[in-house]
């Protein structure tokens, strides 16, 4: 992977005087000592990875109204968050759109049905849902065969202007298109926009046999040689070449593998091309037929909704989001609240605007933060270790806070933190969201200390040593647990 360069500022994005009235009103209460620094356990971590001090950005701060401050490191410096920006952009739209909202995908018809013939188009509309998997699609088509469609005699229409019109490069972040993390959003997202594909060795035979979700209409498999080498790197093996048409494997598979999966971003095939052939294998399956061609476009003035799917309910969405680190769905939300907020086809502008504008109606200070997609795989993203205490707090103390804190990572349970400090006294009493770049490790959330109190923690690591951080992160939590 290629590192993120960091360009980290020397200076306060404020003055020492203009960042008082932010310290004295949201950290730093009148009657209260200033905060310790960095705990020694801490201190003595990061020394041996070889990260200075001044490349982190920590607070420690009691949830209660007294909001005491336990640990303060460069608060008001902006730094790459990597993942845990996801907070942000998932605490917003919990508040803005409100813990019932839905994203809707409807089925229209644009022609005359009888005897099961359509004599004109269907029209997918997409509203962005982050969590269009095969089985809700499934379902929309299986309620048109039920609605009496058999034969559809005109185009499939994708309608996908919920999002603006955007150009996207899926190599530009780190030079790898086919990692799942890099597919972009869509208004029409179907099942992540990702294959899976499915590898059983058959030693008997002598073959592998690659079967792949979702099916597509017109894509062949030519399936790899099977061998008996060690399995090492065996997705490198496969030597897999991945077009619109179909997927050769002309490396090979070793038996010592047995089954295994690999999901891959298709992309060097469209997102009209990946719904356009999921829609056609799908259909046929159903008994349906279909012969025309796969258009983009809108739902025209003339045309009937005939089905509705809807999403699960956006908590659900924001634990996938947040639990495993969804970098797609986290920017199919952002984009969503551009749209919901503006009545505009939502884009990374106006979605931007909405959360800053969200941000200051909550009185909490925006100086360096810098939204680029709102799921933090990025090297633009910016926030401060002050910003995104304050949103903790302010969540914990929302009528949504139990939806919110149940999305993060239960430490030593799941998510991303299932097997970080398993033996530790602070498994299972701590929410916290990671994120992880070349150059970024970051963790974000909740501690419920021994003593019974909570307290938000913030600790950003932005150097080349990174990737050595995470004991000096595991042992904050810790010491929180122990002394909070």
């Amino acid at each position: 992977m290629l590192r993120p360069v960091l360009r980290l500022p020397v200076r306060l994005p404020c003055s020492r005087l203009s960042c008082l009235p932010l310290l004295a009103a949201l950290l730093l209460p009148m009657g209260h000592a200033f905060a310790q620094s960095l705990p020694p356990a801490v201190v003595g971590a990061l020394r041996v990875a070889h990260i200075p001090q001044q490349n982190t950005g920590v607070l420690v701060i009691d949830t209660e109204g007294s909001k005491r401050v336990l640990v303060s490191n460069n608060i008001g410096q902006p730094f790459n968050p990597a993942s845990v920006m996801k907070l942000v952009t998932t605490d917003a739209a919990l508040e803005m759109l409100g813990p019932t909202f839905t994203w809707k995908t409807q089925a229209y018809i644009d022609g005359t049905l009888a005897g099961g013939v359509l004599n004109g188009d269907l029209i997918l509309k997409g509203g962005g849902d982050p969590k269009l998997v095969l089985e809700n699609f499934w379902l929309l088509l299986r309620q048109l065969r039920a609605r009496g469609i058999q034969d559809i005699r005109g185009n499939l229409v994708l309608d996908r202007s919920y999002f603006a019109p955007a150009s996207y490069d899926p190599a530009q972040f780190d030079g790898d298109p086919q990692k799942p993390y890099n597919a972009g959003p869509d208004a029409l997202l179907l099942n992540y926009r990702t294959q899976a594909f499915r590898f059983e060795p058959d030693a008997a035979s002598g073959t592998v046999s690659v079967s792949m979700d979702p099916p597509m209409a017109g894509f062949t498999i030519t399936p790899p040689r099977l061998s008996q080498e060690p399995c090492g790197d065996w997705q490198g093996k496969l030597m897999l070449n991945n077009d619109v048409s179909g997927a050769t494997f002309s490396g090979s598979y070793s038996a010592d593998c047995g089954a295994r999966v690999w999901y891959v971003h298709p992309y060097r095939m469209s997102n009209v091309q990946y719904v356009g052939a999921s829609f056609a294998q799908m259909w046929a399956d159903l008994g349906g037929r279909f012969a025309g061609r796969v258009l983009d476009g809108q739902v025209t003035p003339s045309a009937r909704m005939m089905v509705e799917v809807q999403s699960p309910a956006l908590p659900e969405v924001i634990r996938d989001i947040n639990k495993y680190s969804n970098n797609v769905m986290a920017r199919q939300v952002l984009l969503t609240l551009g749209a919901e907020m503006t009545g505009q086809p939502g884009d990374p502008v106006n979605a931007a605007r909405a959360v800053r504008g969200w941000l200051g109606d909550k009185g909490i200070d925006t100086n360096g933060l810098a939204i680029e997609n709102g799921a933090g795989l990025s090297r633009i993203e910016r926030v401060t270790p002050g910003l995104l205490a304050n949103v903790l707090l302010q969540a914990w103390r929302s009528p949504l806070m139990p939806e919110f804190v149940s999305s993060l990572p239960l430490v030593g349970y799941d998510g991303t933190m299932r097997r970080r400090l398993k033996t530790q006294g602070v498994a299972g009493q701590a929410h916290i969201k990671t994120g992880t770049l070349n150059d970024v490790r970051s963790i974000a959330g909740y501690v419920q200390a021994a003593s019974g109190k909570t307290y938000v923690v913030v600790f950003l690591i932005n150097h080349p040593a990174a990737p050595n951080g995470q004991k000096a992160q595991d042992a904050l939590l810790q010491w929180v647990y122990e002394n909070g």
